[in-house]
């Protein structure tokens, strides 16, 4: 059995930063994946993200980047473009926190096999609790994206056939109040 953690990174008060655990809650609410796959909002860690990412076949990160493609852009980074950065690089807003996790793995020994962010290009990181239009039309393919790494990595998901309620809670509150 694979071990296999999606991780949503994201701060969900600050606009389209929350889109890695709006993707990750999505995820979890509409698919089922195989035995020792877990998926887990992380928020906004610091270098306890290290914990996580012990002996790991595969860990995927869905996060915000700011790469300078237009808005709502989906891209995939695998393992090597993201450790030839220096923790020092701003590819996202949580960059070093992944980054410096991802070397202190490697150096001991405990790193995870393969790694992917899926990122997802933000256009507002202003206050507030929902995503952009465009980011929020960008979240079918960012799903779309974690799983073509899952598959690539032979790791199972059915979709659930009931429709199930992805519990964003942030993003209904703001809904509710407006």
């Amino acid at each position: 059995m694979k071990r296999v953690l999606i991780a949503g990174i994201g701060n969900i008060l600050l606009g389209d930063d929350g889109v890695g655990p709006y993707v990750v809650r999505t995820l979890g609410a509409n698919y089922i994946f195989d035995d020792g796959v877990e998926i887990v909002d992380v928020g906004t860690p610091a270098l306890d993200f290290i914990d996580l990412l012990d002996g790991l076949d595969l860990l995927i990160v869905v996060d915000a980047i700011r790469d300078g493609a237009e808005p709502g852009t989906v891209k995939v980074y695998e393992k090597a473009e993201l450790l030839r950065h220096t923790p020092g690089v701003r590819m996202d807003p949580h960059s070093p926190a992944l980054i410096e996790s991802l070397l202190a793995a490697e150096f001991y020994g405990s790193g995870p096999r393969e790694v992917a962010l899926v990122g997802v290009q933000g256009a507002r990181y202003e206050a507030g609790c929902s995503l952009s239009e465009v980011v929020q039309a960008s979240v079918e393919q960012t799903v779309h994206e974690v799983l073509r790494v899952l598959d690539r990595a032979d790791v199972g998901f059915v979709r659930r056939f009931d429709e199930a309620d992805p519990a964003i809670w942030w993003s209904a509150a703001v809904e509710e109040v407006a």
